[in-house]
């Protein structure tokens, strides 16, 4: 299996989920243009994102087409918890504080250490393969929205830009707990997510003397939130489980530089010398990411879990009558030890360490 130039699953997830995400800034200071208050309108948008998923599983259960991909586990709920509590709470509240003694210019630069956060404790912490190459198409990539939300230089900072740190750390966090959640159902964790979230945020919101906007603009940050925010979640978890965090994060650090290429014909912006230089910085960190091929030998240990699968190289187990196993099925099975080469990323069954 060479992995050379491949529009791998994981790949395509990730892009996807930056364009989401990317695509949801300039439409969110649209809202914030109509007086939407800011805090109201992150738990909108986690709201948007946790009810429109409900609706999309309600409505394929009613139709009897569900995903065939492993619910969550009592096991796995206290790994949910940490995720909503530094994800979904404790990254918006730091950032609201920072925003609110924080030059504009030093935010949306500070706001780039989610990136390095994320990435720096997937290697450390969480032992994840990082090769040479892996490390300069990141910083490649992370250069380019570093220049791109460079406005004149930082100015000011103290305990706001401390809390905006916080935040991106507090982001980071919750990418490498969403990795220990990537074999089960994507959509239902963005869906939990974005309940717990945006309930959350909207008792924080109302409590500190929030109103609600017009129906239309509710309407509005409800659809930029799935799309945004739920979608994209969903997204960015199928390709931790095709890519492990460190990709996918360096991949879906591209995002400002969507939201920046959109707020061009939005706003009128110019097409800017930084905005030229931050696309090929970040053209060339993808392409270390999309040309890498890591191969070696390697061992699987004795593994038991459930997840969406096909019958492949590493899937060869026995089924009851009735289970067709080159269609895409989820059940708990058992992976027999295994030593074979070929090449692969860190994902659900490569999560081997390496030597140093």
């Amino acid at each position: 299996m060479i992995l050379r130039f491949s529009p791998a699953p994981g790949i395509v997830a990730a892009l996807a989920s930056a364009v989401l995400f990317g695509a949801s800034t300039p439409f969110a200071k649209l809202l914030l243009a109509n007086g939407v208050n800011a805090w109201l309108l992150a738990s909108l948008l986690y709201l948007g994102s946790g009810v429109g998923l409900f609706a999309f599983r309600l409505t394929r259960k009613l139709l009897r087409r569900e995903a065939a991909e492993a619910p969550l586990t009592r096991a796995e709920l206290p790994w949910l918890f940490l995720v909503v509590l530094s994800g979904g709470v404790a990254g918006p509240v730091l950032l609201m504080l920072g925003l609110a003694g924080t030059p504009a210019s030093t935010a949306s630069l500070l706001l780039n250490v989610e990136g390095l956060a994320t990435l720096a404790i997937a290697w450390i912490a969480f032992r994840e393969n990082v090769d040479r190459r892996l490390l300069l198409g990141a910083a490649a990539i992370l250069s380019g929205a570093v220049l791109l939300s460079w406005s004149g230089g930082p100015t000011g900072g103290g305990l706001g830009a401390l809390a905006i740190i916080g935040a991106c750390l507090a982001w980071g966090i919750d990418n490498n707990f969403t990795r220990k959640l990537s074999a089960a159902d994507p959509v239902q964790i963005a869906m939990l997510k974005g309940l717990a979230a945006g309930t959350t945020n909207l008792i924080l919101a109302l409590a500190l003397g929030a109103s609600f906007p017009a129906p239309a603009m509710l309407g509005a940050a409800a659809l930029v939130g799935l799309l945004g925010y739920g979608i994209s979640l969903a997204l960015f978890v199928l390709a931790m489980r095709h890519l492990g965090t460190a990709r996918s994060g360096a991949y879906f650090s591209t995002a400002p530089f969507i939201g920046a290429l959109l707020s061009i014909p939005m706003f009128g912006e110019p097409l800017s010398v930084p905005l030229i230089l931050a696309g090929l910085l970040m053209a060339v960190g993808l392409w270390l990411h999309l040309s890498e091929a890591h191969e070696h030998e390697h061992t699987h240990l004795a593994l038991e879990h459930a997840h969406r699968h096909i019958h492949d190289a590493h899937h060869q187990h026995e089924h009851e009558p009735g289970v067709d196993p080159r269609a895409p099925h989820s059940h708990r099975h058992r992976h027999a030890p295994m030593v074979h080469r070929h090449a692969h990323y860190p994902d659900l069954h490569h999560r081997h360490s390496h030597p140093h």
